[in-house]
């Protein structure tokens, strides 16, 4: 294969604004977003319909050009290039269409190796190249087999396979999971993981759907009219207070507040890692001599990462201690009024 002339891994966008035309004016697509996505990340742009993630990740790829702002790769400016130094480094982006098209008339192997091919590679190396790929995706026993007879995931995943098969640095995935069921949408996120870890290619998805970041993304950006509402690590955003991400990854508390009556202190308590979800609760129940009931919500995954949203009841004269005690030890403690009960701190 050909060698890179240069490493795309670091993504950096700086106040890009976009818009097309419209009936009476134009549409902003996007609107001075600002991001930064690190070198090897699975990176999640989530959002509803039209709130610019399709738009981003053309402009990402370089299929568009922003209004305003830059798009730096690795620290290049991309904004200057054109010609032959534009199509050098657009071959380092890939770009995974919601539509694949795919060789009906080729084989998976053969789909695969038809970047390849284009790119000149010599056959021993481009053969080696299509089993590997092949392996990450999961489709080895499935080489010799024409798209036709795939179902709808797992032609996504050769789609992914070519993409990444002349060894991209970025690869751009719009909605891949879009009208695949719970199983064949996993296998799809699976294969952009081991593409990120078994390639180091930096992948950047989009998606409706937050459940996706949830299972594996390492940060992410909330895009809503073409605006960055927030971004960071999945991680950090559960435990900030009021964080768009949280509620829509974390488990639901539908409990009624009436029920937290019942108790001297209620709160909504959010745990994240092992020894927290599965320590701290009772680890406080007996340090401060209080009884302490789990009323609603539930636990949850990001990643490998177990994490818990609990309403939880606290009757006992350290009610409130044992609270301030839990948030001390990392937890996101939001407190509700006091319960009928006299309580001392």
């Amino acid at each position: 294969m050909r060698a890179r002339s240069m490493e795309l891994s670091l993504i950096t966008l700086e106040n890009l604004t976009k818009s097309f035309p419209g009936k009476s004016s134009p549409v902003l697509a996007l609107r001075e977003v600002n991001l930064e996505i690190g070198a090897g990340a699975l990176y999640g742009v989530v959002g509803p319909a039209k709130s610019g993630k399709s738009t981003l990740a053309k402009v990402v790829a370089l299929q568009e050009k922003p209004d305003r702002g830059t798009v730096r790769l690795d620290g290049l400016n991309t904004a200057g290039l054109d010609g032959r130094r534009l199509r050098e480094v657009r071959r380092q982006v890939a770009a995974l269409d919601t539509a694949p098209a795919l060789y009906a008339e080729r084989t998976v192997a053969g789909n695969v190796a038809a970047p390849l091919e284009q790119l000149g590679v010599d056959g021993p190396q481009r053969r080696s190249r299509v089993g590997r790929v092949l392996d990450i995706a999961g489709l080895t026993q499935r080489a010799t087999q024409h798209p036709g007879e795939l179902t709808d995931g797992q032609r996504r995943r050769v789609e992914i396979a070519r993409a990444v098969a002349s060894g991209p640095a970025v690869l751009l995935a719009d909605d891949p999971t879009a009208g695949l069921g719970a199983d064949e949408a996993g296998s799809v996120l699976t294969v952009l993981d081991r593409a990120r870890a078994e390639l180091g290619v930096t992948v950047v998805l989009t998606t409706k759907d937050a459940g996706v970041a949830r299972r594996v993304c390492d940060g992410v950006a909330l895009l809503d009219s073409g605006r960055v509402v927030e971004h960071g690590t999945v991680l950090d955003l559960l435990a900030v207070p009021g964080s768009r991400t949280a509620d829509a990854l974390l488990p639901a508390i539908d409990t009624p507040r009436s029920q937290s009556a019942a108790y001297d202190r209620a709160a909504d308590v959010v745990l994240i890692g092992f020894a927290a979800v599965g320590a701290l609760l009772p680890e406080a129940a007996v340090r401060f001599e209080v009884e302490l009931a789990t009323i609603g919500g539930g636990l949850t995954r990001v990643g490998d990462t177990p994490v818990a949203r609990f309403r939880v009841g606290v009757t006992g004269r350290q009610a409130d201690s044992a609270l301030a005690w839990i948030a001390d030890r990392g937890a996101h403690v939001t407190h509700f009024a006091a319960g009928p009960r006299s309580v001392a701190a």
